[in-house]
């Protein structure tokens, strides 16, 4: 089990630096586009290329897909803690959430596949693109919620919940702030500097 997860874990590591490379390129490209059709609507001489309007939304797709499946590796999406931190209901609804990940994770493959193959039937109006480019997104997201959440669940089955979110999760600035207070420096680093004599002497009229 502990080399299954050491191998999960190299795995997607690379995954997500493969993600992290694409979802820029998304965003470049996404961004490029939309500045051309601003750019086109108010300059006569510019081509109205009208394919900008569908790759620009498709990117958009792609990225909030595959965003979505990074979240899910770092549990970077909303969490609405309703219980006190460290309590059983706490602990419960922390791996209930994780458990979830994986149900979607499941669906999204078993049904994107389908809704993948609609879209060899389909093809974009402007472009005329497959949409099976556009409507695989629920699949490959699904995939690679399956992956990040295996390795969250074997992760907190072999070394604990706590240590788990530890290693994966994105830390919140509630827990920074917690951490700096234990360390004893929150407080201090709070306080402004006591002025200096020579300041004092020289820049302000003594009483």
């Amino acid at each position: 089990m502990s080399r299954l997860l050491a191998g999960l874990a190299q795995l997607n590591r690379f995954l997500e630096r493969v993600l992290h490379w694409i979802l820029l390129s998304l965003v470049f490209g996404f961004i490029l586009m939309v500045i051309y059709q601003v750019i086109s609507r108010n300059l006569a001489f510019m081509p109205n290329l009208y394919w900008t309007e569908e790759f620009s939304r498709f990117a958009f797709q792609w990225m909030v897909m595959l965003g979505a499946a990074v979240g899910v590796l770092h549990a970077d999406h909303f969490v609405l803690e309703a219980f006190p931190h460290g309590s059983r209901a706490d602990l419960a609804t922390r791996v209930i959430r994780d458990l979830a990940c994986l149900a979607i994770g499941i669906i999204f493959v078993f049904h994107g596949y389908e809704f993948a193959l609609s879209g060899l039937r389909r093809s974009a109006t402007a472009s005329g693109l497959s949409m099976i480019y556009v409507y695989s997104t629920f699949l490959v997201s699904g995939v690679f919620i399956l992956l990040f959440s295996i390795q969250r669940l074997l992760h907190t089955l072999l070394h604990g919940l706590d240590a788990m979110e530890a290693s994966l999760n994105t830390p919140s600035e509630i827990e920074t702030l917690k951490v700096s207070s234990a360390s004893g420096h929150s407080v201090e680093s709070l306080e402004p500097a006591p002025r200096s004599k020579t300041h004092t002497e020289q820049g302000e009229p003594r009483p």
